[in-house]
């Protein structure tokens, strides 16, 4: 039996006696081997499953062949079809641009200007506004010093950085910090700048007698530093030691580190002096802050005499509304344009204008490498000055009819005799400080911006409504003045200049629908005009009405006494 089975191995192998068996055979190769079956319908049965189960195989076996080729055959024939047709008939793939991106406000005034013009019923200066002070009584940041003043610790001597009103800044902390360390304060001293190119002096913009009388109960000031003081330093201010302070530096900085060295050199300086005191100080610093900017700080007499007779003019130009007037802050020149990188409507000729003008302000700031510029990305976050066209389109939006006095407070706008004309179409009334005063009149102010500013400030103080459209320390001093002027209620519209930039982006928006989101926009900044101070608010915005007058009871309230 072995042996028939070992012969019948050999067999199946192939091999002769002495082969090595082979191994059995793969299923799938197994069920097409045909082997001797005997018996009748057994036998039958057995084949018939093994061919169909073959012939399944077969199929399934063609099917993924044509699996395995059908992509290629796909691409084969796309290559085909392309090479067929001309590249310049396939349809491209164009990119929409986010709401608010493009400067567009022209197409929507020219779309829009026939209903606006036809709707001019309302007076939204009549019913501006609609809220009263809720905060209580108003008691103004400034109290009356009960104390008098002991002997000054040292010589202060600042120099002011800036515009008009970042000036204005440096004088406020300066007297704060004078008054704190109980030095005298040396009257503060103007730098020339680069863009506003002003060489003003102090007595220039403001009555400096009025100045040091007002604080004499509270700083010692004097216009020069007596001559035994620089004796110690060859009669040279460059020999004085110079204190280079960080910005928003805590009123405790000033007590540790300057103060010794105040008392030791009896005389210090401090450049560049603007945004050197953090707003976040005890309130008899707060005290001495506002003390500076709503009672120490006016202009001179040459500067408020052409001031009182422009607010004189446009409040008989707005008799018919009874002596109101709107006053707009519009920053639009071209130092403005080209450093908010936006892009407006002038083409090639406005970018090469515009960076000419980067370069010439601030060289090498924008052509950094590494520097990224997205303008549609600055106009969607509401960053691009408003141009005179879509302060037009606001204000209107807003209520305000043609017939309504416009005092426009600006330099010199960028392209004005283009983009002050629609401005002009929709406000005819409009007036700026050229128009109201005459040649003569604006001559001695005329190459100084800071005088000229000084007067915009003035005008503007006293208008029935302040609109801000850009921000920066103009908007933000006046403010805070017409605050503390008018029982702590600021008439002030300041937009959402992000909700702007959609509204104006807007192809299909009617004048009914912008018209109506717009009125809620000034309703809005009506509600915001009678808030409260917030905690680390700037004094200058918010004068304080809760906390500023009980300065006299701070453990602060004392100026530091001699050593």
């Amino acid at each position: 039996m072995q042996n028939h089975a070992y012969s019948r191995l050999g067999n199946l192998g192939g091999g002769g006696a002495g082969a090595v068996p082979s191994p059995p055979s793969s299923p799938r190769r197994g069920s097409g081997r045909r082997l001797p079956v005997k018996g009748g319908a057994a036998g039958r049965s057995g084949g018939v499953v093994p061919r169909a189960a073959r012939a399944v195989l077969a199929a399934l076996l063609r099917r993924q062949a044509v699996f395995l080729f059908a992509p290629l055959l796909y691409v084969a024939a796309m290559l085909l079809y392309m090479g067929s047709i001309s590249l310049d008939s396939v349809p491209r793939i164009i990119s929409r641009p986010a709401p608010g991106s493009l400067y567009r406000s022209p197409q929507l005034y020219a779309r829009l200007r026939a209903e606006m013009d036809a709707d001019n019923a309302t007076d939204a200066l009549a019913t501006v506004w609609r809220h009263s002070y809720k905060g209580g009584v108003w008691r103004p940041c400034v109290s009356n010093n009960t104390y008098g003043l002991p002997e000054s610790n040292g010589y202060i001597y600042v120099e002011a950085n800036g515009g008009l009103n970042q000036q204005r800044t440096s004088i406020c902390n300066a007297v704060a910090v004078a008054g704190y360390l109980n030095a005298t304060l040396v009257i503060p001293n103007f730098h020339y700048h680069s863009i506003w190119r002003d060489p003003s002096k102090f007595s220039d913009i403001y009555d400096e007698e009025h100045f040091v009388q007002r604080l004499k109960n509270d700083v010692q000031v004097v216009d020069k530093v007596p001559e035994f003081i620089m004796e110690r330093f060859g009669h040279n201010l460059s020999n004085v030691f110079n204190f280079k302070i960080k910005a928003w530096s805590p009123i405790r900085y000033y007590k540790d580190v300057v103060l010794p060295k105040l008392i030791e050199e009896r005389l210090i300086r401090i450049s560049p002096f603007a945004n050197r005191l953090s707003f976040d100080a005890p309130p008899a610093v707060q005290r001495l802050r506002c003390l500076a900017n709503f009672e120490a700080l006016t202009f001179s007499k040459p500067i408020t005499t052409l001031s009182d007779t422009l607010i004189s003019r446009m409040r008989e130009k707005s008799a018919e509304n009874n002596g109101k007037y709107v006053a707009v802050h519009l920053r639009f020149e071209e130092d403005m344009v080209a450093f908010s990188c936006c892009v407006f409507d002038g083409g090639d000729e406005e970018k090469k204008e515009l960076d000419a003008a980067r370069e010439r302000g601030w060289r090498g700031k924008f052509t950094r490498p590494g520097r990224v510029i997205r303008p549609g990305a600055i106009r969607m976050n509401g960053k691009c000055p408003l141009t005179p066209l879509e302060v037009g389109l606001m204000l209107r939006g807003m209520g305000f009819s043609n017939n309504t006095v416009i005092y426009l407070a600006s330099g010199r706008i960028y392209k004005s005799e283009k983009n002050m004309a629609p401005l002009l179409e929709m406000f005819p009334l409009l007036q700026t400080k050229e128009t109201l005063a005459s040649d003569e009149e604006l001559a001695p102010f005329k190459n100084f911006s800071s005088r000229m500013a000084a007067i915009d400030y003035s005008v503007c103080v006293h208008s029935e409504v302040f609109v801000t459209t850009q921000g920066g320390n103009f908007p933000h001093f006046l403010v805070g003045h017409r605050r503390y002027l008018y029982g702590g209620h600021s008439k002030t519209i300041k937009p959402d200049k992000r909700r702007l930039a959609i509204l104006f982006d807007s192809p299909r928006i009617g004048w009914k629908s912008l018209k109506r989101q717009l009125v809620n926009m000034k309703l809005h900044s009506d509600a915001k005009g009678i808030e409260m101070k917030r905690a680390n608010e700037s004094v200058y915005t918010f004068p304080c009405p809760d906390c500023m007058c009980r300065s006299n009871k701070s453990e602060h309230s004392k100026p530091i006494q001699a050593r």
